[in-house]
């Protein structure tokens, strides 16, 4: 099982565009978070925001720097989910696994663009779907 739970954007201040974001859509970010990382909870899914040093921003609509995004999807195991979507063309890239079993791969999409499964302690799942800490 997979479920949607983070839109991530890239960015050179993740508090800074985050406090941005709150006030436009009148939700809270997450403000004892780590510098690396916030978030704001829009429905079921996080929008949030991460540090990327030498940060350069995207000439959207022009093709020299495009969009810059990744999605994270929960899963209940890795390795289930792992075959099922390179099956699908996913390809592999990396681990960030801990010993305790948490963490997080990353792969990317057919055509290059990045997402990660996530175990993150806490989650659990409930006839299917996922129920958040």
């Amino acid at each position: 099982m997979l479920q949607l739970t983070d839109f991530i954007i890239d960015c050179p201040d993740p508090k800074e565009l985050a406090a941005f974001y709150a006030e436009l859509t009148g939700e809270p970010f997450k403000e004892d978070m780590p510098d690396q990382w916030t978030s704001i909870r829009i429905g079921g899914v996080d929008l949030a925001f991460y540090r990327v040093e030498d940060y350069r921003p995207p000439s959207w609509p022009d093709d020299e720097h495009p969009k810059q995004f990744h999605l994270d999807f929960e899963v209940d195991e890795f390795e289930p989910e792992r075959r099922r979507i390179v099956e699908l063309g996913a390809t592999h890239q990396r681990d960030f696994i801990y010993d305790t079993g948490y963490g997080w791969q990353v792969y990317t999409d057919p055509v290059g663009h990045p997402f990660c499964l996530c175990r993150n302690k806490g989650a659990t799942w409930s006839s299917g779907r996922l129920v958040q800490p």
